[in-house]
């Protein structure tokens, strides 16, 4: 896939994954829009991709907020133009330390589906019907290992993944005729915030780079033609298979 001119938006782009995954696509020649709540953050990562000759734009918003939506979605084609593709990196744990389920309120447990599930349906709602007009666009969702398997105290991140999961799927099926791809990819265990607010214990000796993760998830979207739309990827067995 040609990244020259490409419109890619990426949620929770002011650090970790997100932030390494914009950069990964800017030095390609795409334009980049960034999407995070933290605006110091994100103007960091804007200002440093363009200080490397790169095209970003920061969009200072929280996807979990219905009401940011159509802000988020108009504001990248005003900035980037046609938004050719959109990776949903944002996520939320919810409480910390992670509780067990019977002691999570139902409150928390909507909190955390708001950012990592009910957001990301709708600004793909957004996203989707240019895209079908174009008759292309990739819609990509980082999931996790706690999507498919149990683990004490990750229940309402876990259940967010598995059912963004399957999101994926069901966008796949409905709209695959349409030329617009969906894929679920989950990164492996990287040294992050982010995991690091979960495991405080974790060594992050153990850990994986979040830029070495962005080239792996960009090799697999550089080689997309042979993966079937709805597919569930393993970023690091997924991009040596194709990479091969």
């Amino acid at each position: 896939m040609e990244w020259s001119g490409r419109g890619v938006l990426v949620t929770g782009a002011s650090r970790g994954l997100g932030e390494q995954l914009a950069r990964w696509f800017a030095k390609r020649g795409a334009r980049v829009g960034l999407v995070a709540r933290g605006r110091e953050e994100l103007e960091r990562v804007k200002e440093s991709i363009m200080a490397e000759d790169g095209t970003a734009a920061a969009i200072i918003a929280d996807v979990g907020d219905k009401d940011a939506t159509y802000a988020i979605a108009g504001t990248a084609a005003e900035l980037i133009g046609p938004v050719d593709v959109v990776v949903h990196c944002a996520s939320a744990l919810g409480p910390l330390p992670m509780p067990l389920l019977l002691d999570t309120a139902c409150e928390d447990l909507a909190s955390v589906l708001e950012t990592n599930l009910i957001g990301p349906f709708r600004l793909t709602k957004a996203l989707a019907g240019p895209m079908i007009l174009r008759g292309n666009g990739v819609v990509v969702f980082i999931s996790s290992d706690a999507a498919v398997n149990g683990y004490p105290g990750w229940g309402a991140y876990g259940v967010s993944k598995a059912a963004q999961d399957h999101l994926a799927r069901v966008w796949a099926a409905e709209l695959t005729e349409a030329g617009v791809q969906f894929l679920s990819i989950d990164p492996g265990d990287m040294n992050t915030k982010m995991h690091a607010d979960a495991l405080p214990d974790a060594d992050p000796a153990t850990l994986l780079d979040p830029a070495v993760v962005a080239a792996r998830i960009g090799t697999i979207l550089e080689h997309r033609a042979r993966i079937p739309s709805g597919t569930r990827l393993e970023a690091s067995s997924a991009a040596k298979e194709v990479g091969a």
